[in-house]
């Protein structure tokens, strides 16, 4: 069965502080383009045959071609959904819940900011503020692509797009000001509720 997705609407998807509207547009168009590649490659898992199933093989084959591409589309889908309903605050802190944690994982608020402002300079596609459900605690990770989460059994909460398309029209190399901008829309709130629907 052929699962299709639909590019879901986001309020950052407007000028932000530091962050211009012609970026969000065209990085907004870049996610509508993994909802699309996602919906093609399950029609196209959906339509194959014995043949296939029978060619499969771990150096080269349809099936291995489309489900490897799928994490990748899906990935560009899950990883935006994630940044782009986060971007739409005024920044500022978290409270609650968690701040504590946060302040419990990483010492403080600033020591928590500077290490996901180090993170984000050392990727090379997307870090990830996630909880760790088997050790309970927050991490700051790294994944160089759209696929490659590096822990299983941890939720994102935050997600931080590094790829120079979420920057280099306002910024150009200057990733480390994109960052801080980054840091002043963030809307903690949504993290926040993020954080306590996973966080027992």
């Amino acid at each position: 069965m052929a699962h299709q997705l639909t590019a879901k609407p986001f309020d950052s998807i407007r000028q932000l502080d530091g962050i211009s509207e012609r970026t969000m547009t065209e990085h907004y168009k870049l996610y509508q383009g993994y909802v699309n590649k996602y919906n093609e490659i399950m029609a196209k898992l959906a339509e194959l045959g014995d043949a296939d199933y029978q060619a499969a093989n771990q150096t080269y084959s349809l099936i291995r071609e489309l489900k490897v591409e799928l994490t990748f589309a899906l990935g560009g889908v899950k990883n935006h959904e994630l940044y782009f309903d986060i971007l739409s605050g005024t920044g500022g802190k978290p409270s609650g819940a968690l701040l504590a944690q946060i302040e419990r994982d990483f010492g403080s608020f600033d020591r928590w900011a500077k290490d996901l402002k180090a993170t984000g300079i050392a990727a090379r596609g997307w870090v990830w503020l996630a909880w760790d459900h088997d050790n309970k605690y927050l991490f700051n990770y790294i994944g160089d692509a759209q696929n490659t989460f590096p822990v299983w059994n941890a939720t994102p909460i935050l997600a931080l797009d590094t790829y120079e398309h979420a920057y280099f029209i306002d910024y150009g190399t200057n990733r480390g000001s994109y960052i801080d901008a980054f840091f002043r829309n963030l809307d903690w709130a949504k993290v926040e509720r993020r954080f306590a629907a996973i966080a027992r």
